[in-house]
């Protein structure tokens, strides 16, 4: 990595970023990247990133697992090589990996993205993932049913193992050789099984010496009778092994067959990995995407250092490249004029690298052929470099490379020598640079850089805040105001005579003192321009409260309505509910009088039935009709009623006429239309000859509410099916049908009974002719329905 992008430390955000990926080959690459001078191939990094911030943000990260660079093994195996168990597996988990990531995509497939290409070129082999953890159970073990062959010489190994141990643990049982035994024990050694036996009795128990203790009191003894049974073990042990090396050459084979595709594959995961991690990077530092551009011109919007913690850090708004190509920062020492020029710095190289910057949306950035920099005390003992000398040898190379594509940054620009000299020599610094086209940010003390910024178009002031009542820097960057060095204040505050500072005032050349009585008076008229810009945004953030809190209450309204419609249809759905089931009680009710109509209480059990109907009909109508309920709330009559009076019968939202005054209950005798009924006097209102409602004294007139139908209006319709109904069942229908179109003053009336047999039509004519609210009665014609309807005409 080169000086300059040392300087700035993008080696540590490239750390940062290495350790974001989850595999060695990633994280090198991370380490490894270097700034791209092209705006096409910048784009397309930061389009990368983006697209895979936007998957995360929607889906999650993708799972990359234990990947690691299994390269070498498959070339290995593709050369015929035999691959440990080991390789097998990391080549088994790469495998999952890769299929992982296919499936994880398909499943964010509402999402178009310039990765596509990349999960799309990615080829699972699901055959040879699962061949491979099918076979092998771990690094050292394969499993029984890698091969018919090996599960038949392992259950060969196990049946001889026991008969071995079987006969041990009868020798090591037996009374008569345990008191021969070290230890009443069966052990293994060189692959044998053997009994420990005391050294000064190992002529008692026959057998082969495998081995003895360190201590040389204990030998291990292989019995005669175990031995052949141990040669059997051994030999299944040879046929072991040579199935296990005839599995692994095969499953290695079978892999070299794929190398090159799952080379290719891991490839892409390196590249996919590092992709994410900038975006997991970019999550962690808040980053945005930024508009790009060649021709020099950065805007950062609240851009934060990306090594400085979160917390700490205070955000910068810097502008550089359009009205003005070089940026003068001054301030006092620790201000923060030096991480400013590093921010710069710093968030171009990284969005050159496809990193995301940590700013604000709206920031602008520019692709640059040089990012050169010269910060930091850079003396040098071993060169005999003084700091004067070592930033003069930076600059000689700066200005060597300089092109009209290059940012240049330049730290205490003419420091660590004379001062008169030294300001000279940076302005001089900085007109040949503006002269080979560079876009420059600087930072110094001299007074001479600030007058020269003020008086040079294409040149603009820059300081750090200071402020002088807390003795504390706030690191805050403004842009178009010189810097003061404060140095006379903060003497007065730390308790330098009145005397002694006055008279260091003298000595200031009368320029110096305009000087600085002009960035005074700048520096005035800014903080009261700073305030009523506060103020400003107060008042706007006041409105667009409002406007939120108005927005909020409207939508709560809204919320509110629905809810209450929502409730409204509910409660309807149960009234229908509560009426069809006391419509079947009903109808089950008069099938039992039709079963009983001989009996002797028939007449008894009729009425009886009539008036439960009668109460079950008007509560049914009192729960279904709850607004004509509120509309009698309220209303008192203005005076009595007398014979004569129109009225008007609110539960049917009828008109009619009194007849007689109310009653000692109440009642009072109405006839409306052809009916003539008795109404209470809360279900009244008084009319005048227009038809308006009187009401008494100055009540207000209420604002007149919909009434929902009742149940008689519903019934009275134009017409009523009565087909699939047995006659007993449609004569009642009709009889309701018919008294509620007489109450709504219905002229004619259709019925439907269906042709059919003509059974039920026959019945309801012979209905209709005794009916006394009937005047005449036909059958339909062609378009009525002809011999399925029947046409009436009320009275």
């Amino acid at each position: 990595m080169n000086r300059d992008h040392l300087a700035l430390e993008l080696d540590k955000v490239l750390a940062l970023l290495a350790a974001e990926t989850t595999c060695a080959d990633a994280a090198d690459a991370a380490r490894e990247l270097t700034p791209s001078p092209y705006l096409a191939e910048v784009q397309v990094l930061l389009e990368e990133t983006d697209a895979a911030f936007r998957l995360m943000a929607g889906f999650g990260a993708p799972s990359f697992g234990q990947l690691k660079n299994a390269d070498n093994a498959l070339r290995r195996a593709e050369a015929g090589a035999v691959l440990a168990p080991r390789e097998l597996l990391q080549i088994a988990e790469n495998l999952r990996v890769i299929r992982s990531l296919h499936e994880w995509r398909s499943h964010c497939a509402s999402i178009e993205t310039v990765l596509d290409d990349r999960f799309d070129t990615l080829t699972p082999n699901k055959y040879l993932e699962d061949k491979i953890t099918a076979t092998l159970t771990s690094e050292d073990t394969l499993a029984d049913n890698a091969s018919p062959l090996l599960a038949d010489i392992r259950r060969k190994m196990r049946a001889a193992a026991a008969r071995v141990r079987e006969q041990l643990d009868k020798l090591v049982r037996s009374p008569q050789y345990q008191k021969f035994l070290q230890d009443p024990i069966v052990t293994i050694r060189n692959g044998r099984f053997v009994v420990p036996v005391k050294a000064e009795n190992r002529a008692e128990i026959p057998g082969l010496v495998h081995d003895t203790s360190a201590s040389g009191s204990t030998v291990f003894v292989e019995p005669m009778g175990s031995v052949e049974a141990n040669n059997e073990i051994r030999v299944l042990e040879s046929k072991e092994k040579a199935e296990i090396d005839r599995i692994l050459a095969e499953l290695s084979a079978e892999a070299g067959t794929f190398a090159d595709a799952i080379v290719a594959n891991y490839a892409l995961l390196v590249e996919l990995n590092l992709i994410f991690a900038k975006a997991r990077l970019a999550y962690n530092m808040q980053a945005t995407m930024p508009r790009l551009n060649d021709r020099g011109h950065i805007l950062l919007r609240h851009a934060r250092h990306p090594l400085i913690d979160r917390k700490k850090v205070v955000p910068i708004d810097v502008e550089l490249g359009a009205a003005f190509d070089t940026l003068v920062i001054t301030g006092p020492n620790t201000g923060g004029k030096t991480v400013s020029l590093k921010t710069i710095g710093l968030l171009t190289l990284m969005a050159m690298c496809g990193l995301m910057p940590p700013a604000d949306d709206g920031t602008v950035l520019s692709v640059f052929s040089h990012v050169l920099a010269d910060i930091g005390d850079e003396q040098s003992i071993e060169q005999s470099l003084s700091t004067f000398s070592a930033h003069m040898t930076n600059i000689v190379r700066i200005l060597k490379l300089t092109d009209r594509r290059s940012l240049v940054l330049l730290d205490e620009l003419g420091a660590g020598t004379d001062p008169i000299e030294g300001a000279a020599l940076a302005i001089a610094i900085l007109e040949q640079l503006r002269t080979q086209g560079a876009r420059m940010a600087a930072t110094t003390h001299y007074a001479e850089l600030k007058a020269y910024a003020i008086r040079t178009v294409g040149v603009e002031n820059g300081s750090c805040e200071f402020d002088v009542t807390t003795l504390q820097p706030t690191y805050r960057l403004l842009v178009g105001v010189p810097g003061r060095s404060n140095a006379f204040a903060i003497s007065r505050k730390l308790g330098i005579s009145e005397e002694l500072v006055n008279t260091a005032q003298e000595m200031v050349s009368a320029e110096n003192r305009r000087l600085e009585d002009v960035v005074s008076n700048l520096e005035e008229r800014r903080g009261e321009l700073e305030k009523a810009l506060q103020k400003a945004q107060a008042e706007k953030a006041r409105a667009e409260a409002a406007a939120a809190e108005a927005e909020h209450r409207t939508a709560v309204l809204v919320q509110k309505q629905e809810k209450a419609l929502e409730d409204a249809r509910e409660q309807a759905r149960r009234l229908v509910d509560k009426a069809r089931q006391e419509a079947a009680a009903l109808i089950d009710e008069l099938d039992d009088l039709r079963r009983q109509k001989d009996a002797a209480d028939f007449a008894a059990r009729t009425g009886e039935a009539k008036s439960r109907l009668k109460a079950r009909l008007g509560k049914l109508e009192e729960e279904i009709d709850p607004v004509t309920a509120r509309r009698r709330e309220g209303y008192t009559l203005p005076r009595p009623l007398k014979a004569g009076d129109d009225v008007l019968i609110i539960d049917i939202d009828k008109k009619g006429v009194v007849l007689s005054p109310a009653d000692s209950s109440g009642q009072v005798e109405v006839q409306a239309g052809i009916i003539k009924t008795r109404v209470s006097l809360n279900n009244l209102k008084l009319l005048d000859k227009d038809g308006r409602t009187l009401k008494a004294g100055d009540t207000k007139r209420r604002s007149p509410s919909v009434v929902l139908p009742s149940r008689l209006e519903r019934a009275a319709s134009l017409e009523v099916d009565l087909r699939g109904q047995t006659v007993e069942e449609a004569l009642l229908d009709l009889d309701q049908f018919i008294d509620g179109a007489v109450i709504m003053n219905r002229e004619h009336i259709t019925i439907i009974h269906g042709k059919g047999t003509g059974a039920l039509r026959n019945a309801v004519h012979q209905h209709l002719k005794r009916h006394p609210a009937v005047k005449t009665f036909r059958l339909g014609v062609y378009g009525e329905g002809e011999m399925g309807v029947t046409i009436a005409e009320l009275k």
